[in-house]
């Protein structure tokens, strides 16, 4: 990931935690990457609620999925309310995630490509899995 698509990709958290943020009436310092090295987290919430998310998958190192960012996000701004993982920020951490993925920002299963030279999604036909093969061509997203 380059520091284009890093910054995009910061950007496009930032206006999903500002979006979560303001409904729950939460309040966080700043969001931002978590350090290359930190391998045992997904993300950290501080006391001052700074917020770090790692972008990377700790073993391959590739990017990881965006609604894996907005998961851990969702975790992170459930930290502002309650600071442990007791059952009241369990059920916290729930609400936000379904908040999100009602309004389409939490999509788990569908990859968004984070790089700006990546193109829109290649239309394909594929048979439908119908018996007898005469059922209607069904066309994929890939």
């Amino acid at each position: 990931m380059n520091a284009a698509s890093r910054e995009i990709l910061l950007r496009s958290l930032v206006s999903d935690a500002e979006r979560i943020a303001r409904y729950f009436g939460l309040r966080y310092k700043s969001i931002g990457a978590e350090r290359a090295n930190v391998r045992s987290r997904y993300g950290v919430c501080f006391a001052d609620g700074s917020i770090r998310i790692r972008l990377r998958h700790a073993v391959t190192g590739r990017p990881l999925k965006y609604s894996s960012l907005v998961n851990t996000l969702c975790h992170e701004l459930a930290h502002l309310r309650h600071f442990n993982h007791g059952p009241r920020f369990k059920a916290f951490y729930f609400e936000l995630l379904d908040f999100a993925r009602v309004r389409g920002i939490y999509r788990p299963g569908v990859r968004v490509l984070a790089e700006p030279e990546a193109r829109a999604p290649r239309i394909t036909e594929q048979p439908s899995r119908a018996i007898g093969g005469s059922a209607p061509i069904q066309l994929a997203l890939l």
